[in-house]
């Protein structure tokens, strides 16, 4: 089974997979620094803990009241439910094609056992059949001259859309605004705000059959016409026929950071932000590779997926890494939040203390679980001991 499949298929746990002044979170007190390695005598630790979950129009009130009151037992403080998975939508959207205002059910039924509700949406990947037919010139162009919407990289539903096009900006930010006008809805999570990966995961290569020891010309995006003439413009290059080594060209990188960076810093937090929402984002450890800045984002808070089996590292490596990401925040001046993003599949129950503990003492607030899916017995009752 390949990796987004996999992906898919864990996340189905709710069940379908790879979501006024703003309101302050449920925490958890009382860590000493026995539990976290860190501070003096008598310090506490305030935590905060996410799970990702699919929603489910089927799934009865009664049951998902049930669930969330076994995740606030686990002390979960906030679900993500995936209310655009890059096809349909799980609120009422005038926009996107729709399954079920399936999100105006979860927030009255999360509250009530005192869980926030984080409305997860996919962003820059768009397979809604209408877009595609409609607005071809949207989506990303390869080095090879290839459009993500005709051949899309790794797997079929990598249809990114170009974060250069007016109108995929204009098309994002009517999203931000249905679900800005949410009645209780606590916040907006942004994931797949990137460009697709140039080089994958070390561990998911061999699943595409890929040895990627540089940025091969069918994943490096985008050198769509606005984007070129944009960096023309800038720098006096087109980056497709004046760059000799394109991948190598500092400035040609930099220039599509900004791209995802303006998008998200002055299109989408403002709007949400406006409403009195968390705005929050999923976002890659290895940044570089997806042209993610992220430590520059002026989000509320981070949830890095520091799945460290698809990058064959150890439990020590997730707190390296958020302990290097709150460092880059820092270095450019940006004050937010970090939650480690944990795949269960890779943190047996057996496991996930040690994951907590790294987490925590690489200076995340709490941990945030993917997904619901892949949530057992076994982790509830150790979530349970440390934080319920």
């Amino acid at each position: 089974m390949k990796r987004r499949e996999f992906l898919r298929a864990l996340s189905a746990g709710l069940a379908a997979a790879p979501v006024a002044a703003v309101m302050h979170p449920p925490v958890h007190e009382g860590w000493g620094p026995a539990d976290v390695g860190m501070g003096g005598e008598g310090e506490k630790r305030v935590t905060k803990n996410w799970i990702w979950l699919g929603p489910d129009p089927d799934v009865s009130d009664d049951e998902y009241s049930r669930r969330f009151e076994r995740l606030k037992r686990a002390g979960i403080d906030a679900i993500l439910p995936e209310i655009f998975n890059n096809r349909q939508a799980f609120w009422g959207s005038e926009h996107l094609p729709v399954v079920a205002p399936v999100l105006e059910r979860l927030i009255p039924l999360a509250h009530a056992t005192d869980i926030e509700v984080h409305a997860w949406s996919h962003i820059m990947t768009c397979n809604v059949p209408d877009v595609m037919e409609t607005h071809p010139e949207w989506y990303d162009v390869n080095r090879k001259g290839e459009s993500a919407r005709d051949k899309p990289a790794y797997v079929d539903y990598y249809r990114f859309m170009c974060p250069s096009r007016p109108g995929v900006q204009q098309f994002l930010q009517q999203r931000m605004r249905e679900l800005a006008a949410i009645d209780g809805l606590d916040g907006i999570h942004l994931d797949y705000i990137r460009f697709p990966d140039v080089i994958l995961a070390e561990a998911l290569q061999p699943k595409y059959d890929l040895v990627q020891d540089s940025e091969f010309p069918e994943y490096d995006y985008c050198y769509c016409d606005v984007c070129r003439a944009g960096f023309k413009a800038a720098h006096g290059l087109d980056p497709l026929v004046d760059l000799k080594d394109p991948p190598a060209n500092e400035a040609w990188f930099q220039y599509r950071c900004d791209l995802i960076s303006r998008l998200v810093n002055e299109d989408l937090i403002p709007i949400g932000r406006a409403a009195g929402k968390q705005m929050t984002a999923a976002v890659f450890p290895n940044w570089r590779h997806v042209r993610q800045e992220w430590h520059k984002w002026e989000l509320d808070a981070v949830l890095p997926m520091l799945y460290n089996g698809f990058y064959n590292e150890e439990l020590a490596w997730v707190g390296e890494q958020c302990s290097q990401g709150i460092a880059r925040m820092k270095d450019v001046g940006v004050s937010k939040d970090l939650y480690s993003g944990l795949f269960l599949g890779d943190v047996p129950a057996q496991k996930l203390n040690e994951a907590i503990d790294t987490s925590l003492k690489g200076g995340a607030r709490g941990v945030s679980l993917f997904a619901f899916g892949g949530l057992t017995d076994g982790h509830v009752e150790v979530m349970q001991q440390r934080f319920g």
